[in-house]
């Protein structure tokens, strides 16, 4: 008998390992992975629910930009904090470091080209002899300091020439820090008249249509590498705008100190525009992945900025209809103290606890744990600004997006801000009041934080979102 379940168990592990269709029954693909999406660090869940969008008090400046509706939102995750100066200088350093790694590739200095096994090169995909397509060696220090002359001369054109320099201070030319980055076109690929065109199982198919590609042009559609779009922009923050920004206003210490100095590393970074916030983006969903995949890990979903009605949605904290983030009517607390950091007074910045913007976290977070969804700086969404917008979104992920070109016309690069500022009146941090700025401009009062989709398996996993 003892043998007998021995022999059982061991045709029943047998049966176990082979795939569903060797029992003849629908089971599925066998051995998939089991997936818990553990919480990414520095950012909150925010659980799926519907809201009501749109104002939440009188339309002050009587600007009709909004009215109210009632959206459905998929649970995602944000950043907890608006993006600081040390985080997106990590983002700086690292193309300044790829920079410097690959002109030292092409100087012939030994170690910063990656060393690949045969069978991890194909020369089908890539030439890796070439300085430009050869992967390059993280784990190698670059030294700034080295004595070779060949080894100073090979990183020589990422600083500033002599001419340029001021009392002689050898300093990086942020000039040259420029990230080439791509990402696909899913809404131009989506489009009924770009789909692939199957003619029969036999002879395959065919795509029509055309695609407006990253120059503005529009083209036949020729493949699949069509709906891929590059860009190439300067990542370094326009640190002038402190003083741009303002006429007659004494802010140079601001623009020589506020990105580069320790003091202001955990401030949320200003002086960044729209595409560059969507370039860090991008920078930052490949960093990600580029680390799942050394481990063997599932590749995670995009980072990228919010859209108007999650931002909206993640400021009110599950507090229905109200005003502010803390849920109150008030930018007080009932000790009578401000609770975010805007202008709250005529002529009067620092009543709040400061002059310009604080460090991040400096308040109360709302009831979702996110902090500064109101004041210190506003915050770009990735939608275009539309007067209208509500009257034609969908009310389920309600999405307005515009990729305007450089030769459009300002109307048609404006951005949606949310949050309000350090420099704005207590009206403009409702949850519910819109602005917006030109997707190629900075200000000293905007910044961003990202946010990431939620894959997780059920609405239960993180607290769950009530079905009413």
């Amino acid at each position: 008998m003892r043998k007998l379940i021995i022999l059982s168990l061991g045709l029943m592990m047998m049966w176990s390992c082979k795939s569903g269709g060797d029992t003849g029954e629908l089971e599925g693909v066998a051995d998939r992975p089991q997936w818990f999406e553990p919480e990414p660090y520095g950012m909150v869940f925010v659980k799926m629910g519907s809201f009501m969008m749109g104002p939440s008090d009188e339309d002050v400046p009587f600007a009709l930009t909004a009215q109210s509706k009632t959206v459905s939102i998929d649970p995602f995750w944000m950043d907890q904090t608006e993006i600081t100066n040390n985080e997106y200088r990590q983002f700086v350093y690292w193309v300044r470091d790829s920079m410097a790694r690959r002109l030292l590739v092409k100087a012939g200095i030994e170690g910063y080209k990656a060393d690949l096994k045969p069978e991890q090169i194909d020369e089908d995909e890539y030439d890796h002899d070439d300085v430009n397509t050869c992967f390059l060696n993280w784990d190698e220090e670059i030294r700034w300091d080295d004595d070779d002359a060949g080894y100073r001369d090979a990183i020589r054109e990422l600083y500033l020439p002599v001419n340029e320099r001021f009392n002689r201070r050898k300093e990086f030319d942020s000039r040259k820090l420029i990230y080439e980055y791509y990402w696909i076109d899913l809404k131009q690929a989506a489009l009924k008249s770009n789909q692939y065109i199957f003619n029969n199982e036999y002879t395959g198919g065919e795509y029509r249509g055309e695609v407006i590609n990253s120059k503005g042009e529009q083209v036949p559609i020729k493949d699949r590498s069509s709906f891929i779009m590059s860009g190439r922009i300067n990542v370094y923050p326009d640190t002038l705008v402190w003083m741009s920004d303002y006429t007659y206003s004494y802010n140079e210490p601001w623009a020589n100190k506020y990105f580069w100095h320790t003091a202001f590393d955990e401030y949320p970074v200003v002086g960044v525009n729209w595409v560059q916030a969507n370039a860090f983006a991008v920078w930052r969903t490949n960093i990600m992945n580029t680390f799942l995949v050394k481990n063997g890990t599932a590749l995670v979903e995009n980072y990228r900025l919010p859209t108007e009605a999650e931002w909206e949605y993640a400021a009110r904290g599950d507090l229905a209809l109200a005003k502010y983030p803390w849920g109150g009517p008030y930018p007080r607390n009932k000790k009578g103290c401000f609770v975010a950091n805007f202008k709250p007074l005529r002529g009067n910045y620092g009543d709040d606890g400061g002059n310009r913007t604080l460090t991040v976290g400096s308040f109360e977070p709302n009831d979702y744990g996110l902090y500064d969804m109101a004041g210190n700086v506003s915050e770009w969404t990735s939608n275009a600004f539309d007067e209208s917008a509500y009257s034609f979104t969908h009310d389920l992920n309600p999405d307005f997006t515009y990729n305007a070109l450089k030769s459009d016309p300002p109307a048609l690069k404006r951005k949606a801000t949310r949050g309000g500022s350090w420099k704005d009146i207590g009206y403009y941090l409702q949850n519910g009041v819109r602005a917006y700025e030109y997707q190629d401009t900075a200000k000293s009062y905007i910044g961003f934080r990202c946010v990431r989709a939620y894959m997780g398996r059920d609405i239960d996993d993180w607290g769950g979102s009530q079905i009413y």
